[in-house]
């Protein structure tokens, strides 16, 4: 269950935790005909970015230029959170991020492991994002919902919504 006290005091930390949290969310790059594609994130908190593996053939990835925008939305495994994160993406081939992040389901994709002529990384620096956290006690929905029909100048206060800019 989601904490709306933490979306609304330290939403930041919220979202990274999250995106810890989820298997996959949907990416996709601005500006593009291409469909969002699900992915799995691994998340950078300390800098802000999101990685993702992928291959270097597929469209998603030949698409990505240097300045390339995309956004990253992710649905908590409750289903009472949601968040849209966007940034610039790039194209990164970090040792050190594949070892940090490697797992026995990413090698699953891999042919020949880390050493995969396909195998690169996805950096989304991530600048902007919202979320959108609600209550999952359908008590306290009733009874917000019920208010706000007997009031029509009241509107039911059933979660959180927050922007958020990173540096």
């Amino acid at each position: 269950m989601v904490s709306l006290t933490e979306a609304r005091e330290a939403p930041a930390r919220q979202l990274w935790s999250e995106i810890d949290a989820v298997h996959a969310g949907m990416l996709g790059i601005e500006g593009s005909s291409m469909h969002m594609q699900p992915m799995a994130p691994h998340a950078d908190p300390k800098t802000n970015t999101v990685w993702f593996f992928s291959r270097n053939d597929t469209d998603l990835v030949q698409a990505i230029r240097p300045g390339t925008r995309a956004h990253f939305c992710v649905v908590g495994k409750d289903h009472d959170y949601h968040a849209c994160l966007a940034g610039v993406i790039e194209v990164r081939k970090d040792s050190a991020k594949i070892d940090e992040y490697w797992s026995a389901v990413t090698a699953a994709w891999y042919e020949h492991g880390k050493t995969d002529p396909h195998l690169t990384l996805l950096a989304l620096h991530v600048d902007d994002a919202e979320i959108w956290a609600s209550t999952d006690s359908s008590l306290k929905f009733g009874w917000e919902i019920a208010k706000a029909n007997m009031n029509e100048e009241k509107m039911p206060d059933v979660g959180v919504k927050q922007h958020l800019t990173f540096a």
